[in-house]
């Protein structure tokens, strides 16, 4: 904590706070994004995009932030976001399969490749550990 100050006191913990909220609305932002740019902005017809405002509402992120970011996905300079999937063998050969959406292949690979050598797993090929579900 940060003393005997009140005011420094609720500070920290609003910090903490607002990190949490931060890290979900991001998330939920680039699964707006990209359902719109796959399916479209009406989420009648988009049943993805319908599913991920559905969330949003359960993470109480205001309809301002829901409506921003489908605008943002139907301008052109927006990143594009892709999908893919890491077959990873954990710790005792346990077969996780990991999907993750990015703006950039290379960065996310690295990460995904650090933590699980991290953890003492490897990195399985394409089709090694979806063959046993």
């Amino acid at each position: 904590m940060a003393g005997h100050s009140k005011w420094a006191n609720i500070r920290y913990k609003k910090e903490r706070a607002d990190a949490k909220k931060g890290k979900v609305f991001s998330r939920i932002a680039k699964e707006i994004i990209s359902a719109v740019k796959l399916g479209g902005p009406d989420p009648k017809a988009n049943s993805r995009l319908r599913l991920a405002i559905q969330r949003a509402r359960a993470e109480n992120v205001p309809n301002d932030n829901i409506e921003r970011n489908i605008k943002k996905a139907q301008s052109a300079e927006t990143a594009n976001y892709s999908e893919f999937t890491y077959e990873l063998y954990g710790f005792g050969g346990v077969g996780i399969i990991c999907d993750v959406m990015t703006d950039n292949k290379n960065r996310i690979a690295s990460e995904v490749r650090i933590a699980t050598n991290k953890r003492g797993g490897t990195i399985a090929t394409p089709g090694a550990v979806s063959f046993n579900f």
